[in-house]
């Protein structure tokens, strides 16, 4: 439902799936979602994905971009420490963020080139958030070839991976993230862009990728980084380099925090009362707060379809200690009831399973004896990696100077601008996400001024794995069953 109708190798299906997708239009979700799919239509495009699987396999090409200067970071694709499958041709190391080759500031890179025999001349871009969040777990347990879910005991191939339709890159950023070596100096995401598009006209003459259609995905802090990117890249007139065609962003960060989690909080928890199992005291204590608080009515105003007009300048309950502490209570009160509640997909429970990157829930775990896969050496070597640096899941170090990123949200800022000049921008929302919650997600996009109009005039329409709904070059996708890494959770939702 998001990246086939995405990109303009989503295509590659419709041969065998036209039946299924005869009202497919090219970077519009208005598949799998919104459609009720019989079986023979749910036989049919799983036909479809497998058959070009095995024709992926059966006749792997050569290398398709091994040349003089990609020599050196080309990964040996049987040899990926504890993978014991064939993951195929792909590239890893660091590129500067200048012209210098010596800049000791460079960010890394993972890229897989898609295993479909005859792509686009097209790349997708994958970055995490945090802010300094590594983006080899969007890699490892989101959307890339090699899927090591947590309490799994090695990794397996992923049937769900983006490559199976087009080029991808997952990219740790900004410096001082995952692998990325430097020291960190960016204030705020015109300096994040600014970095970005150093180390991307590096890599697209790297890889010879000159002209090609550029995707930018992300999830939760990337609801920053890839708008304020988008909005760089569309700046410089540069398609050669900067040919920016599409932005997606999961669960993301794009308005205030208060929008995003106190005023948005208490319609997650009447929303799924087993989540929350609280007892009748705590229940009327926080329910009396949310309507002193102005949050009942100001939901009731601000999720009007079409929007009654602009949200106040100063969101309700700005100052008063009870109102701005909701979220955190609610959040304390479910790890009293759920000693292993995760804020990133609220209905899961004890126990906390290991997880080889160090973070399977709301906090990082590592079990005594366990290590890190990314910080081993030798994945390290592997993957031409710095030996000496330290990989964790999310930087101990500020990735922003001073721990403060001084940019507005993006949807008051840049994201309007994109919408309008992409006509393909989609924001997609799991249910069970805590860290950003998908209201307030909705909320942002009420707020937001693009194509000279004010909102989405109706609601989304339901379908089978979620809701989805379309208007003036934005697309919003609600998923059912998903937490906070809608890949992760539903990777056939992400991918189909």
């Amino acid at each position: 439902m998001f990246l086939q109708s995405f990109l303009s190798s989503s295509a590659l299906l419709l041969g065998v799936a036209s039946a299924a997708y005869k009202n497919f239009v090219p970077h519009a979700v208005n598949r799998g979602m919104m459609r009720e799919p019989g079986l023979e239509n749910k036989d049919i495009e799983f036909q479809a994905i497998n058959q070009h699987r095995h024709d992926a396999r059966q006749t792997r090409p050569s290398p398709r971009f091994l040349n003089a200067n990609t020599t050196k970071f080309a990964v040996n694709g049987t040899g990926i420490p504890d993978v014991d499958f064939d993951a195929g041709e792909s590239y890893a190391g660091i590129l500067p963020i200048t012209d210098n080759p010596q800049d000791p500031n460079g960010l890394f890179f993972w890229f897989f080139p898609s295993t479909n025999p005859t792509p686009e001349k097209e790349i997708v871009i994958w970055l995490n958030g945090g802010p300094g969040c590594s983006s080899m777990m969007g890699l490892m347990q989101e959307n890339g070839p090699i899927f090591w879910q947590k309490g799994t005991f090695k990794p397996v191939r992923n049937p769900w991976s983006w490559t199976n339709l087009t080029n991808v890159v997952w990219i740790e950023q900004p410096v001082g993230t995952g692998y990325s070596p430097g020291t960190p100096t960016v204030k705020n995401e015109q300096d994040v862009a600014s970095q970005f598009l150093g180390f991307w006209r590096n890599f697209m003459n790297t890889f010879s990728m000159q002209g090609y259609k550029v995707f930018i995905t992300g999830e939760s802090y990337a609801g920053m980084y890839c708008p304020y990117i988008a909005d760089a890249m569309l700046n410089t007139n540069d398609t050669t380099y900067y040919n920016m065609s599409g932005l997606m962003i999961y669960d993301p960060s794009i308005a205030n925090d208060g929008l995003q989690e106190d005023i948005t909080v208490m319609g997650l928890v009447n929303a799924w009362p087993g989540a929350f199992p609280f007892n009748d005291t705590f229940l009327n204590d926080i329910r009396d707060r949310d309507a002193k608080c102005g949050f009942t009515e100001f939901m009731n105003q601000g999720l009007s379809y079409p929007p009654k007009g602009p949200l106040p300048s100063k969101l309700p309950g700005e100052g008063d200690k009870r109102c701005e502490n909701m979220f955190n209570d609610i959040f304390k009160a479910a790890n009293v009831i759920n000693p292993c509640f995760n804020i990133y997909q609220i209905t899961e429970t004890c126990p906390i399973t290991w997880d080889v990157l160090g973070f399977p829930t709301s906090f990082v775990y590592l079990p005594d004896g366990a290590n890190l896969y990314f910080d081993r050496e030798d994945v390290k070597k592997a993957l031409h990696a710095p030996t000496s640096s330290r990989w964790l899941p999310c930087s101990e170090r500020d990735v922003f100077v001073n721990g403060t990123d001084a940019s507005d949200p993006s949807a008051l800022t840049v994201l309007p601008g994109v919408i309008d000049r992409t006509q393909n921008v989609i924001i997609g929302h799991g249910a069970l996400d805590m860290v950003l919650i998908a209201n307030g997600t909705l909320l942002a996009i009420q707020n937001m001024t693009w194509a000279a109009s004010f909102g989405v005039d109706s609601w989304a329409a339901a379908g089978v794995l979620g809701v989805t709904h379309k208007e003036r070059g934005l697309t919003y996708v609600g998923v059912e069953m998903a937490g906070h890494m809608v890949p992760q959770f539903q990777p056939a939702a992400a991918f189909n």
